[in-house]
């Protein structure tokens, strides 16, 4: 478990952060963007926790600390990506549980006709924003992987949650999703 006692530290004053290897890179680094982007995601995704069903709330949170998981795997740099007690990894379980909310969310979708227009619903606006944050953030990891290596598992996951957050919204839509008329304003 985490223990802070202390919620500053001055270190970070010279433009450096520490990562788990005791490490320090600039801020503006691409480890440190990635780890910024999944932090931002997750804060979007309790924004959203707030405005749906205490089941779907769960599953937020789920991912929540998930992404926490995730935020501890990029700030452990290394090309050994196998969780130990003193490594945190992402693991293909949790992108499976990903696949299986998917499956079910969709389920009793119908099929699209057309993209839709991220809104509807006031929670399911707040979901598609998670979604296109989780997209920046999958960027940014990827942009991190051409420079050093990164867990495949967590790119995975980063992929599939921008997918679940997208049936996600819908289902919160009950399919009565605003669709693209594409030229309509012409």
């Amino acid at each position: 478990m985490v223990k802070l006692n202390k919620i500053y530290t001055r270190t970070g004053d010279d433009g450096t952060t520490g990562l788990v290897d005791g490490s320090r890179r600039a801020k503006f680094d691409a480890r440190m963007k990635a780890i910024g982007e999944v932090d931002e995601a997750n804060s979007v995704i309790g924004h959203a926790v707030i405005a749906v069903s205490d089941e779907t709330a769960r599953n937020l949170q789920r991912i929540q600390n998930d992404l926490f998981d995730l935020g501890a795997d990029f700030a452990t740099p290394g090309e050994d990506f196998e969780p130990s007690e003193m490594v945190l990894r992402v693991v293909a379980s949790q992108t499976d549980w990903l696949e299986g909310a998917i499956d079910a969310l969709n389920e009793g979708l119908p099929p699209l006709t057309s993209f839709i227009l991220p809104g509807g619903s006031e929670a399911a606006a707040r979901i598609h924003i998670a979604r296109a944050t989780v997209r920046r953030a999958e960027r940014a990891a990827v942009e991190l992987d051409n420079v050093e290596p990164v867990n495949p598992q967590a790119l995975a996951y980063l992929n599939r949650l921008s997918d679940y957050l997208f049936v996600l919204a819908r289902a919160t839509n009950a399919g009565n999703d605003p669709l693209w008329v594409p030229g309509a304003s012409r």
